[in-house]
């Protein structure tokens, strides 16, 4: 009976002592879509929680994702240049350069596909190439994760942002794309003159700036969607500012990069790259997939006399035997005035997309 009692005491005393499981379920996170957009898709394996996109931010932000601690997603998508990098190729740990230019991050919830080639089908798979790529963070991502798993406070927003324990590339890149998603960019001048051309409703808040608009505002906008203006309407339209295509829009004769037809090996695909968004033009220069226009002038004028014609040009482009829609000094002002409607301050200023 004493041994009995003993053994009683003891499995009580160890019983009151471990520790039990710990269970967690992240908080839903609710997007908030504007009102004229489209809605967005969200994979279902990768749900929006409140604790997956903190984890995101902060990791968009990290710099032990890359080999030598120096640089993070953020290096080459700044907030101050609408989430971009402002030269021409971005620069990795090694010293060394990309061949293209890097691409805003803006509204990629709503893309089908990444990167200037498509070759990503998700935002999720888009994320997983840059941390070991060689000339941009070159890191293994065992060597990545391991880094993380070293981390405390890693470990513990892990924990909540997906209920289990471990850390990985996927849950790294689930987390960052969370982040993403969340960076809506639907409050400029262009979106009120949008919704006014559209019949939709005019918050109150906004009717200042719909009576802000000016004449020349307008007037770049009608040239911008003028057939016989500067035709851009094809490939750039409604809220997100883009048609989900690829395209060569005539930059060269002859193609230094294959572009889309890298990827499908396809030569009716030479020289065509994804088209972007023309959402915070204004601040993402340099522009093209090679980063060869520094300016919006630039961009202007090679629509307008700088086209070169080859076998896969697109064929929406249908003054390209003229070089181009040959607009006067006048309709190039005009139609950069209603680019720059296209800035959406609050955005690139948004205190939830800065560095936590």
């Amino acid at each position: 009976m004493k041994y009995l009692l003993l053994f009683f005491v003891g499995l009580i005393v160890f019983l009151s002592c471990r520790k039990d499981k710990v269970n967690y379920s992240p908080s839903p996170y609710f997007l908030e879509i504007p009102s004229h957009f489209p809605d967005m898709l969200i994979p279902a394996d990768n749900p929006m929680t409140i604790e997956g996109v903190a984890l995101g931010r902060k990791l968009f932000y990290e710099k032990k994702l890359s080999g030598d601690n120096t640089i993070s997603c953020a290096a080459c998508h700044s907030p101050e240049n609408a989430f971009t990098d402002p030269k021409k190729y971005s620069v990795g740990i090694d010293g060394l350069e990309g061949n293209r230019n890097s691409m805003a991050l803006i509204n990629l919830g709503w893309q089908n596909f990444f990167f200037w080639d498509g070759r990503a089908k998700s935002l999720e798979e888009q994320i997983l190439e840059p941390i070991p790529n060689p000339i941009e963070m070159h890191q293994s991502w065992k060597d990545a994760t391991a880094k993380l798993n070293s981390d405390v406070n890693y470990r513990n927003m892990f924990f909540k942002a997906f209920g289990e324990e471990g850390i990985d590339s996927t849950k790294v890149s689930k987390a960052i794309a969370q982040f993403l998603r969340t960076m809506i960019s639907g409050s400029s001048k262009y979106d009120v003159m949008y919704k006014y051309e559209n019949s939709l409703a005019i918050p109150a808040n906004e009717q200042a700036i719909l009576m802000s608009v000016s004449p020349e505002e307008w007037a770049g906008y009608d040239l911008f969607k003028s057939l016989n203006g500067a035709d851009c309407f094809h490939c750039h339209n409604g809220p997100l500012m883009q048609v989900k295509k690829f395209s060569n829009n005539g930059l060269d004769a002859l193609f230094d990069d294959l572009g889309r037809a890298l990827v499908t090996g396809n030569s009716n695909d030479n020289g065509k790259f994804k088209v972007p968004t023309l959402r915070n033009i204004a601040l993402t220069g340099p522009y093209m997939h090679d980063g060869r226009f520094g300016t919006l002038d630039e961009v202007i004028e090679h629509y307008s006399s700088g086209i070169q014609q080859s076998s896969t040009i697109d064929p929406l482009i249908e003054y390209a035997f003229q070089g181009g829609v040959q607009l006067d000094l006048q309709e190039k002002a005009l139609l950069k005035k209603f680019l720059e409607t296209l800035t959406d301050y609050s955005f690139i200023n948004n205190p939830n997309f800065q560095e936590p």
